[in-house]
């Protein structure tokens, strides 16, 4: 019974993000420009896979280094574009350029400081992903362990 209700829970949050929109948002990026998340990364059929994370996230940081080893092989075979969506606030957002200066990762960073982003979402902590294709957030994902990138790379796959 209650690996029952486990499964009814786990489907009906699937459902509850299954085809929402993103939330009309504007962030700035690590450049310090403004991008609109759901009018600037809408190009059609193309997989946009937002990951929140944060300096102090340890699995945020390897998460984004496992994702980061795959990514070239990906982005071949699929659409798809990785934007990583830091949630440091104004207490940590410094280190932020430098941690990406050491890692050179060839994400799009986003830094959404106010948690403007992560509010609208309804995101609670990191590391988190959203998947969207066409404007509708397909897939989420909470936490990190070794060996899960290889699970959204199978679920990418059948976007």
């Amino acid at each position: 019974m209650k690996k029952i209700l486990m499964l009814f829970l786990f489907l009906a949050g699937t459902a509850m993000y299954a085809q929402k929109e993103m939330p009309n948002v504007t962030i700035k990026s690590s450049d310090n420009k403004s991008y609109n998340v759901k009018s600037d990364f809408a190009e059609k059929d193309k997989i946009y896979v937002f990951s929140f994370w944060a300096t102090w996230c340890a699995p945020c940081i390897k998460e984004l280094d496992a994702i980061n080893e795959k990514y070239t092989a990906w982005s071949k075979e699929l659409n798809m574009e990785v934007v990583a969506v830091s949630v440091d606030d104004s207490r940590t957002q410094k280190r932020v350029k430098p941690l990406l200066n050491g890692k050179k990762w060839p994400y799009q960073v986003l830094l959404d400081t106010n948690q403007d982003l992560k509010r609208a979402l309804g995101i609670a902590n990191v590391p988190y992903t959203v998947v969207v294709k066409n404007k509708k957030v397909v897939y989420v994902h909470n936490g990190y362990s070794q060996g899960a990138e290889e699970e959204l790379y199978n679920k990418l796959k059948e976007l």
